[in-house]
């Protein structure tokens, strides 16, 4: 699917509504898309950056109104799909859970584990069985991509490390943390895992943009630092960097894809497509069509 001036949108950026405050980003429309899983958190925000398309969503919706476990991560993927994405980049806030990631200091993740219990984590279900491989659950292609954009910009940059999904809306206690810290957690956050899941179900590549703003409580003398105040205030001082970073990254995401994150479906169904029910196969028609090769409604 196109914009307006049919132009391809390839490229989908997840984040606060301050990141697509980029100097040079011309707004073209708000986009609403309604999808057969619900409401995404807003309006897709289209634009255009030195000539690359590129449509921006408020995880958390404009005015933050929105907990980590009251977003609708699936409708937020499927609209991106709908929209023609290829590749999704979440910017996340994050606490460490190692001394060698500080407050301000940008990771660039390349593992997850899921603490959440309250989510809907998959597409699929009601009739159809699908099971994707997911032992990389980050695009390594977009992720040095990240990366290869971010390091002319800021030297506080890490390529790799395991980030801990919660269901938050609390931060941990301290021996949650610190158990964390003994499965070799280094990033804890209450957003990522449900997008980069999603985004392999719907054959999307995904990879995230880390903003470390606290030592979460395991670091004692910091844990008093562990407050909305402190994260919000890092938060904004990290956007300059990644609004730098984007500004170089977005011209140079590659549409030829050499990774595998758009064949994740390939051999992942187990259900007979005769055996789906008709309204599943019309519900997930969009992500599926091409692995059954089932006609067009």
């Amino acid at each position: 699917m196109s914009n307006i001036t049919g132009k391809p949108i390839e490229t989908g950026i997840i984040g606060g509504s301050g990141i697509y405050a980029i100097d040079g980003f011309q707004l073209l429309e708000e986009k609403s898309i309604s999808t057969s899983f619900g409401e995404p958190s807003d309006s897709y925000i289209i634009g255009e950056l030195g000539g690359i398309r590129v449509a921006f969503l408020p995880r958390h919706g404009r005015n933050h109104h929105l907990l980590p476990s009251e977003i609708n991560y699936r409708a937020n993927i499927y609209g991106f799909k709908v929209l023609g994405v290829t590749s999704i980049i979440g910017i996340t806030a994050v606490g460490s859970l190692q001394d060698e990631f500080p407050p301000l200091h940008l990771v660039i993740p390349d593992q997850l584990i899921d603490r959440t219990v309250s989510r809907k984590p998959t597409f699929f279900g009601q009739g159809i069985a699908a099971h994707i491989p997911f032992a990389e659950p980050f695009c390594p292609l977009l992720s040095k991509q990240i990366y290869d954009a971010a390091t002319p910009v800021t030297p506080e940059i890490s390529k790799g490390g395991t980030l801990v999904t919660i269901d938050g809306p609390a931060f941990s206690t301290r021996a949650e943390s610190n158990l964390y810290r003994q499965w070799g957690g280094d990033l804890i956050g209450m957003t990522t895992y449900q997008e980069a899941k999603l985004a392999r179900e719907a054959e999307i590549c995904y990879a995230a943009l880390a903003m470390v703003t606290d030592y979460d409580c395991w670091k004692e003398e910091s844990a008093d630092e562990v407050t909305v105040t402190t994260v919000v205030s890092n938060m904004h001082k990290n956007s300059a960097n990644a609004q730098a970073i984007l500004t170089g990254l977005l011209p140079q995401i590659s549409t030829v894809k050499t990774c595998h994150c758009n064949k994740s479906l390939q051999g992942a169904i187990m259900t007979n497509p005769e055996s789906i029910p008709d309204e599943t196969l019309e519900k997930l028609r969009l992500l599926i069509e091409g692995t059954l090769n089932t006609p067009k409604g």
